[in-house]
């Protein structure tokens, strides 16, 4: 059997959808258990025909999807070692992909001017390195209420039965505001609390409570002081089905309030 039918044999009747705890951008280039497991993840999973990545760092009025043929690697950070920046990830567009999203959810609008973000590449880069599979990424529109991310997903969950990837990119617990540099830093009794929350909502697919996440309490306030990273994981819930398995993994918080924990659902 060649690659080619090797790689067909490995194509499902439906693809997973993944959401990933991006954190730090230097995952991309460092060495970490985090990354590792990404690298395990991209092995592991059907090879897909496309990917559609749901950034937590592209915010929006309006959902928008990039359609261009030669995305650019966008360095959307500051304070990190010259290295990082010069990472390129030259994966192809797709604006086949992006009209296909749009047509599924016709206020999806197709943009010529953003590229891959580094809550796409940095994890693609692990997942994907040799970045021969066409990427599109979708904004997080920030028009309305978290409402809208799960909504998004529940309109385009049909793609995944095209061999379309679907990577929702944010962070579950993300609050920079009282982030520790240091190795091994311990983690905040909230931020363990809240990721411990939301692991058994997740688990128990209680997506109400997970989109009304300002009624959890006091640590999912710390834990969401802005829900642009958050809002992606109910993207994620809205483009599964109820009755999808879900396995999590890279289960921790880095520099004491970011929260990595990962899941794959399907």
């Amino acid at each position: 059997m060649n690659d080619q039918n090797q790689s067909e044999s490995r194509q499902p009747s439906r693809m997973p959808v993944v959401f990933i705890g991006h954190g730090n951008p230097m995952n991309a280039i460092e060495d970490s258990d985090y990354s590792r497991n990404w690298e395990a993840l991209g092995r592991d999973l059907p090879r897909p025909k496309a990917i559609a990545c749901i950034s937590a760092h592209w915010l929006t009025d309006g959902p928008f999807a990039t359609a261009m043929e030669e995305p650019r690697t966008i360095h959307d950070f500051y304070g990190f070692p010259q290295e990082l920046f010069e990472v390129q990830y030259p994966a192809p567009g797709s604006p086949a992909v992006a009209a296909r999203v749009s047509q599924a959810n016709q206020s999806v609008q197709p943009d010529l001017q953003w590229g891959l973000d580094h809550g796409t590449w940095s994890v693609l880069k692990r997942m994907y390195p040799a970045a021969d599979i066409p990427v599109v990424q979708v904004s997080v529109d920030v028009s309305g209420g978290p409402e809208l991310q799960y909504e998004l997903g529940k309109t385009l969950r049909p793609l995944r039965n095209d061999g379309i990837l679907f990577v929702a990119s944010g962070n579950i617990v993300h609050n920079l505001g009282v982030v520790r540099f240091i190795a091994n830093a311990e983690p905040y009794d909230w931020a363990v609390e809240f990721d411990e929350q939301c692991a058994e909502l997740l688990a128990n697919r209680s997506d109400e409570a997970l989109i009304h996440y300002r009624e959890l309490g006091e640590a999912a306030r710390m834990s969401i002081p802005t829900d642009d990273h958050y809002r992606p994981i109910l993207a994620a819930l809205g483009l599964s089905e109820q009755s999808d398995p879900i396995r999590f993994f890279n289960e921790g918080i880095d520099l004491a309030s970011i929260g990595m924990r990962s899941f794959v659902l399907g």
